[in-house]
């Protein structure tokens, strides 16, 4: 029986279930995310570092009742209707599928993915960091989901980190780094000192949410085809600036890999190595400093994505910043 396991040092803490991919007989192919991404990046790992599919945490399926500690109910009861959750996945046939189908092949591994997040986020405070191969749901409030985005991970995460008795988190620090402005999250912390954003997306394309960017504490707002120097000149001044403003407990990290050049929906232009090095001096600038750090792929449309993904955690390893010593 699959069960959420308890911390172990022959594992890493890398958070995957075989439950994170989407399937609808094909119709997954419609859209432009690749459904079976987390499986993909498993994969590689296994064969890059040497490990075996034990070797990674597996999170169980988030309940209603974890859920409902931030979504409202009229939230969760509108998910009943396939309408609802097709305007949200962005793809229309799922309108005319019946709700069961659409929560099994859909909503279901959205939901492990949540808890994936969930899970990732208490391990790095055991670990000092923490992957999880999905979620980085972004775009989704307490109230509201969007852009490929059904349940408010982030959130949920940094709820349940404030709650645990042993953790002692009372600030959190959220660095989104997807190409898309991360509006989920930052309607639900408006206003919440604990809480400091760090957003570096692209202006120009969805959501062009300006309510929800007055709760940015430090932001970017990138032009179309922005490239390598620039956007690492910048990573690395907010940063700084960041951390001269704000001594976070725990950093969550929305690692997008839509800004990659040719991503169809990011329209910036980074390379593979511009996102290695991305990630290199996030991880460098917190570990090096004690401060724990959750890892969430967030969004990222093209077939190439999982391959830099893989190629950046194996950097990471190498370079030492995922050690087993927090």
């Amino acid at each position: 029986m699959q069960c959420e396991d308890t911390k172990r040092r022959d594992k890493l803490p890398i958070v995957y279930s075989k439950n994170y991919s989407v399937r609808f007989a094909g119709l997954e192919k419609l859209h432009p995310f690749d459904a079976a991404k987390g499986k993909h990046i498993q994969r590689l790992l296994c064969a890059e570092l040497s490990l075996e599919c034990g070797d990674f945490y597996d999170p169980l399926e988030i309940t209603k009742t974890e859920l409902l500690r931030v979504h409202t109910s009229k939230y969760l009861k509108s998910l009943k209707w396939s309408a609802n959750v097709a305007c949200i996945a962005e793809v229309p046939v799922l309108m005319f599928l019946p709700n069961f189908t659409v929560q099994s092949g859909y909503l279901r591994p959205m939901r492990y993915q949540t808890a994936g997040s969930i899970l990732a986020g208490k391990l790095a405070l055991e670990y000092g960091w923490a992957i999880n191969l999905g979620g980085g749901f972004h775009h989704c409030c307490s109230y509201k989901g969007g852009g490929f985005c059904p349940y408010a991970d982030i959130t949920l995460l940094l709820v349940r980190l404030f709650e645990l008795e042993s953790s002692r988190v009372q600030n959190a620090m959220i660095v989104d780094l997807d190409a898309h402005q991360g509006n989920g999250h930052e309607r639900d912390f408006k206003n919440i000192e604990a809480v400091y954003i760090l957003d570096m997306y692209n202006a120009f394309v969805y959501p062009k949410d300006h309510e929800a960017k007055l709760s940015i504490r430090c932001g970017v707002e990138l032009k179309h085809l922005t490239e390598d120097a620039y956007y690492l000149r910048q990573l690395s001044r907010c940063l700084m600036q960041a951390l001269a403003e704000f001594k976070p407990d725990v950093v969550i990290y929305n690692a997008g890999t839509d800004i990659l050049k040719g991503d169809p929906l990011g329209n910036l232009a980074i390379s593979a190595d511009g996102v290695i090095e991305r990630d290199r001096l996030v991880f460098s600038t917190f570990r090096a400093l004690g401060i724990p750090i959750v890892m969430l792929l967030s969004g990222g449309y093209m077939n190439s994505s999982k391959h830099v993904i893989a190629d950046s955690i194996v950097n990471l390893q190498r370079k030492g910043w995922l050690s087993l010593h927090s």
